[in-house]
């Protein structure tokens, strides 16, 4: 089931950020820098805050009472122009769950609230979720690059105009 994200989500969304950002990005294992990002970012209180915005929606995919998955959009973000549309902020679904739609149901359920052009950002490491944007016909049409202890690390902007 898909619904709104409640402040009673908070904690696991926070929780699920930490394993799905720890999975995805510290491959080499972990460094101070790493940890001191994942635990001051994903706190239950920043969930708390964004929920608390009037132009940010959380999308979260539960099944059975658990939560599996979540999409966090930023309504007012653009990159370059107004056609792009909305921001998918995070798209974060637990390991175990990828691959079974989860997923594409929080991008379709964005869709169906908000409208269908939204841009992303996913870091070029990340070939599991750029093959999977291109698989659903996101385009690239940019580069961002996120700082991390003094580092940058190149993330491609892609986005998607439904029809």
């Amino acid at each position: 089931m898909i619904r709104p994200a409640i402040t009673a989500d908070c904690i696991n969304l926070a929780a699920l950020s930490i394993q799905v950002w720890l999975n995805s990005y510290a491959r080499d294992g972990l460094r101070n820098g790493l940890s001191e990002y994942v635990l001051n970012t994903f706190s239950q209180k920043h969930f708390e805050q964004l929920l608390s915005r009037q132009d940010y929606q959380i999308l979260v995919y539960e099944q059975q009472e658990h939560l599996l998955g979540f999409i966090a959009l930023d309504l007012k973000s653009q990159f370059e122009t107004a056609e792009n549309g909305y921001e998918v902020d995070t798209l974060y679904v637990q390991n175990r769950h990828q691959g079974k739609g989860v997923g594409r149901q929080l991008l379709q359920a964005a869709c169906n609230s908000h409208g269908k052009n939204y841009w992303l950002t996913t870091w070029v490491g990340n070939l599991e979720g750029l093959s999977f944007y291109q698989h659903l016909g996101f385009k690239d049409i940019g580069e961002y690059f996120f700082e991390l202890e003094g580092e940058q690390h190149e993330n491609r902007v892609l986005a998607f105009k439904g029809k």
